[in-house]
């Protein structure tokens, strides 16, 4: 019994020792750069009992709000991995296929816009949407950030969003052909996600992604839904170089399925997690299609795979994806560790890979002990 008490007793200090490490960590870069505004961090390592989230900094910088760990944000296209995610339970369950063409799985209006447009939607399948290797030219560029410079509360629907893309650009090249990173194959696959379940896309999510199971208490679709009950106010985001504050702008401009999702940092690291130690798509060989790299015919270097980047960080090979804001989301499969990090000022958002390494080399101290 001594021993067992002794044990809980060093398993406690080097656990509280660890966390004042990460909160060292996390300090001394915000100390450093507080033109971010603020930053936000969360571990989850249930392998080495690690469940910690930090924060530095404000959540409101003007009127200097101390910032909370547990307060939620704008994630943008950190979405993308949920959007994934939810197509391979489509898969999972014999829905669709990532092979399969999606002119059979879009609304005919939809179907209509872009074949008059010039696109061959029999030759593009859905793996290729996930890939960003659909040539399809994307409304996101200089103009439409300027059109939201100017019109902050425009409220946006995904059709206008698809039209603008029809309009602003026509087909970049073959499938497979070239790798373009664009928000408008996203919002195509929200639409697929519609048209399989016969639900909004954002309804289908949360139970196709089992959010109540897994407790992602604190995740939800601006605008499209209710906040939940209990959290805490959203961060205040900037991006110095239009002024913007996140408060200003009505979220349908980044909603539909490039962007879209509200959480904390907790609740961004527990999907990652969860997700790829098989707790969401639960068919380990539908899962590992996540990873799948397409190449394409051009020299356009990319480290896309379905709805995720690799990383690498002190040696360590990690996979994730960033979000417009500065926000981003790590999971190290040998470490069997998830690091989900927020930097408030998008100016500032290349941090977030400072971050991560400090936190990865102050997991990896921790390990030797």
């Amino acid at each position: 019994m001594k021993k067992i008490t002794v044990l809980l007793f060093y398993l406690i200090v080097v656990s509280v020792s660890a966390q004042d490490k990460y909160q060292e960590v996390l300090d001394s870069i915000y100390n450093a750069n507080q033109d971010a505004k603020g930053i936000m961090v969360h571990l989850e390592s249930p392998s080495m009992h690690i469940a910690w989230s930090g924060a530095s900094g404000y959540s409101d910088f003007n009127k200097k709000l101390t910032l909370e760990a547990d307060q939620p944000a704008l994630i943008a296209s950190n979405i993308k991995t949920y959007v994934s995610a939810t197509i391979l339970r489509l898969v999972e369950m014999n829905k669709i296929e990532l092979n399969q063409s999606i002119k059979s799985l879009l609304t005919e209006k939809t179907v209509e816009l872009f074949s008059n447009d010039g696109y061959d939607l029999d030759s593009i399948k859905v793996v290729h949407l996930m890939s960003h290797t659909s040539g399809i030219s994307c409304y996101w560029d200089d103009a439409y950030i300027e059109f939201v410079n100017k019109n902050p509360k425009h409220r946006w629907t995904r059709n206008e969003q698809l039209e603008l893309a029809v309009t602003v650009g026509n087909p970049l090249r073959k499938p497979e052909e070239t790798f373009e990173y664009a928000d408008v194959n996203y919002l195509f696959l929200s639409e697929i996600i519609e048209v399989a379940t016969e639900k909004p896309f954002y309804k289908a999510m949360r139970e196709l992604l089992r959010f109540k199971e897994l407790d992602l208490n604190n995740t939800w679709f601006p605008t499209l839904e209710e906040t939940p009950k209990g959290v805490k106010p959203l961060v205040h985001q900037y991006y110095e170089k239009y002024n913007w504050d996140s408060y200003d702008l009505d979220p349908s401009w980044d909603l539909y399925g490039g962007g879209g999702i509200a959480c904390n940092t907790r609740d961004l690291a527990h999907f990652s997690y969860n997700l790829f130690n098989s707790n969401i798509v639960k068919d380990t060989t539908i899962l590992n299609l996540i990873f799948t790299k397409i190449s394409t015919q051009d020299t356009t270097q990319n480290n896309y795979r379905l709805g995720l980047n690799e990383f690498e960080y002190s040696g360590i090979k990690g996979f994730g994806h960033g979000g417009f804001w500065g926000t981003v989301v790590v999971y190290f499969p040998k470490l069997k560790t998830s690091i989900a990090v927020f930097v408030l000022e998008k100016g500032k958002s290349s941090l977030t890979s400072s971050v991560i390494k400090q936190m990865v080399d102050a997991i990896l101290i921790n390990q030797t002990r």
